[in-house]
């Protein structure tokens, strides 16, 4: 690996994007530590620290050959993208594995599960990018190719179900309709808080599950199930609670070691670094995204084509909404969605999107010609 950064110095012609590369890999590393913290006095877990490991292992070398694939390659091939994101998708009807009330996964045998709608983000980012990069959407009647391009990966993940990942799609959209069509920005906007509004007002009876409703209901009122669905929510408070300034000390949180947070190697990780290494470590933690979303930032600027401004904002898009919703949900400023913490949340299909997902972002910010926004 250090071989390939090496040469990538080298080249001239290659600018390294070194804040993304921090960022998510220092990101990572922590990950790994925390998820070690988490699952130390739970046998049933396994070794999920060294499977995190092997998928950072795998990661990594992702994202070094996706910045060196010339970003325009993605826009050539969106429509098989396209293409295989709904035929993974669609897979999960006839063959998907059932787990936590959820059918998200396609079984691999041996080799474990993976979860198509992780790459569905990134596939949709790719192909939404070229889609609005291609057609001159000036009038809200030609909106209906990219609004179409997005409603059907959108419910065929809201089936599952997967409430979260559908806001993060919709993330993406949204995003790349603002930055590609100035003009419609404001429809865009319009769109995704009509799209909210519904789901929260009608569809918590035509499209959520009983679960999800409940998840809805304690946001707006943690004390009325304490000991049912606001149980996760009251615990990952106590947690951050608990870290103050310094934290517990590594391996020595309470609500960690304890198991009152469920999931706090997966959705909930956030409260195992807020209660263990405390404000300086959510600090520190916040200093390796900012990072990442710096890297982004810059990407989308240096764009040299309207493709590579949408594919970096709808990137960075979806890692930002990540970000943002899981620490709130954890702090209880949002709903429980379930959405993972990129980087540091254990699974391997998310963090190989994420890697390949800055991999993308690399490339684009490598590229030395002033962007189209810079020349806007």
């Amino acid at each position: 690996m250090s071989a390939i950064v090496t040469r990538l110095g080298r080249d001239s012609s290659y600018r390294i994007a070194w804040p993304l590369i921090a960022g998510a890999i220092g990101a990572s590393l922590l990950g790994v530590v925390l998820i070690r913290s988490a699952d130390l006095h739970n046998p049933q877990a396994g070794p999920e620290y060294l499977k995190q490991l092997l998928y950072i292992a795998v990661g990594v070398p992702v994202m070094l050959l996706c910045a060196r694939i010339d970003y325009r390659v993605w826009q050539r091939f969106a429509p098989a993208i396209y293409a295989l994101n709904l035929a993974l998708l669609l897979a999960i009807v006839v063959i998907g594995h059932r787990a936590l009330g959820a059918q998200r996964w396609i079984s691999l045998g041996p080799l474990g599960t993976f979860q198509p709608s992780e790459f569905a983000k990134l596939f949709l980012a790719i192909s939404g990018a070229a889609v609005l990069a291609r057609g001159d959407y000036a009038r809200l009647r030609d909106m209906w190719k990219p609004l179409l391009a997005f409603a059907i990966p959108a419910i065929l993940v809201l089936k599952q179900p997967d409430f979260g990942t559908s806001l993060v799609l919709l993330a993406i959209l949204t995003t790349q309709l603002f930055f590609g069509l100035p003009r419609l920005g404001g429809f865009a906007l319009y769109c995704a808080g009509l799209f909210v509004a519904g789901a929260v007002t009608a569809g918590t009876n035509l499209v959520l599950k009983p679960f999800q409703k409940a998840r809805l209901l304690v946001f707006l009122n943690p004390k009325a199930d304490p000991q049912g669905a606001g149980y996760n929510l009251n615990q990952a408070k106590i947690a951050v609670g608990n870290g103050e300034l310094f934290g517990r000390g590594l391996f020595h949180g309470t609500q960690t070691q304890l198991s009152f947070v469920p999931e706090h190697s997966r959705d909930f990780i956030f409260t195992v670094l807020a209660e263990e290494l405390g404000l300086v470590g959510v600090l520190a933690l916040f200093a390796l995204y900012g990072a990442v979303i710096y890297g982004g930032i810059r990407a989308m600027y240096g764009a040299q084509d309207r493709f590579g401004l949408l594919l970096a904002a709808g990137i960075t898009a979806m890692l930002l909404f990540h970000m943002l919703v899981n620490i709130g949900m954890t702090v209880g400023i949002m709903p429980i969605t379930g959405i993972p913490l990129p980087f540091l949340s254990y699974g391997g299909s998310a963090m190989l999107t994420n890697f390949a997902a800055v991999g993308v972002l690399m490339n684009i910010y490598a590229q030395k010609d002033r962007g189209v926004l810079g020349n806007a």
